[in-house]
């Protein structure tokens, strides 16, 4: 316990590498700006692809970090970062100094803003909604419209925030497509009679299993998949949702009206993430995530010696590459710990 690691940051890469650091004999200081632990994973339903209930993986989490050596400090935030020599000085929102050996940095990502893509519709029409609100529909087992109508048409849209040069965004979230298609084989064994479209740019399936995911939503539960950009959304009369979109392989136009649209959000760097690198001039790239030494074989180093990433605060990730990149920070850590009086 003579050496002392802060981790900032307890979604789960935070809460691996704290756990994980802790097993190794290290004392940790997890500092986290919710109330509660676990990040984005307390907002998911089910995890894909084996369609496993989100909170097995948070138990796993809870219990890994549930020692004396780690001490979480939940509700915290970070005013001021230094570094003195070889230790660093941490000033938290509450005027505490914690002083550190090594810092984990693992404050993870944030869901586009789908209210910046105004064609279509959120925050303007009642019916349109996020990828992340309809996980909680999922949760309370109630997918419904505003009215408390059940929707018989509804559609997904991809690819909203990522692969996008109007917001910024040039590079793909990864993950917006895969998830899609589980929340449409949810929305399929939710509303057995509901019919679901998935419009998007090209199918991106690369992980295990994805693809034989993406394979049942189609023939075991009938989604339909149209690949083109909806351009517009609108609202009729009686209150349904009509959109606008180019369905490119059959080379023609389409307007069709549904119940509901669903944007599949992206991944972006996150708020307390550039505040960190605003105030300890870690260095972020052109996707404004952490920029890590090298993408090869330095994904977890920093600019700063001793400051090391670990999760989706340099890349979007999912929760399996997330948890083997915290666990990559943590042997990065012991390493450098080893050579620092």
């Amino acid at each position: 316990m003579s050496k002392h690691v802060v981790v900032i940051g307890a979604g789960v890469a935070g809460l691996e590498a704290a756990g994980r650091l802790s097993k190794a004999g290290f004392y940790v200081s997890l500092l986290e700006k919710e109330v509660k632990t676990g990040g984005h994973l307390n907002d998911w339903y089910k995890l894909f692809p084996d369609r496993r209930n989100s909170s097995e993986v948070k138990h796993y989490l809870d219990k890994l970090t549930l020692n004396d050596g780690i001490k979480i400090l939940s509700g915290t935030t970070i005013e001021k970062f230094s570094k003195r020599k070889s230790h660093f000085s941490i000033i938290t929102d509450k005027g505490n100094e914690i002083i550190a050996d090594a810092v984990v940095v693992a404050t993870g990502f944030d869901l586009f803003k789908s209210a910046r893509k105004e064609e279509y519709g959120y925050g303007i029409y009642d019916n349109v909604i996020t990828s992340a609100e309809l996980e909680g529909m999922f949760r309370n087992d109630k997918i419904a419209l505003c009215n408390g109508k059940i929707p018989g048409a509804i559609g997904i849209v991809h690819c909203v925030g990522s692969r996008d040069e109007k917001v910024g965004n040039l590079y793909c979230s990864k993950l917006c497509c895969v998830t899609a298609v589980k929340q449409a084989i949810e929305i399929c064994e939710h509303l057995p009679e509901s019919k679901v479209f998935c419009f998007y740019m090209d199918m991106r399936m690369g992980g295990a299993h994805y693809e034989e995911l993406y394979r049942e939503a189609q023939e075991k539960w009938g989604v339909n998949f149209i690949r083109g950009k909806v351009s517009e959304a609108g609202e009729t009369i009686n209150n349904r949702l009509v959109i606008k979109v180019e369905d490119t392989l059959a080379g023609r136009p389409l307007k069709m009206e549904l119940d509901m649209l669903v944007l599949m959000a992206g991944m972006e760097m996150s708020d307390g993430g550039k505040k960190i690198a605003g105030i300890s001039g870690l260095n972020t790239g052109e996707n404004r995530f952490f920029s890590a030494a090298d993408p090869h074989y330095g994904s977890n180093i920093s600019n700063i010696k001793g400051v090391f990433y670990a999760g989706t605060c340099t890349a979007p990730m999912n929760i399996t590459e997330t948890i083997s990149h915290a666990r990559a920070a943590v042997s990065e850590v012991m390493d450098y710990l080893k050579d620092v009086n």
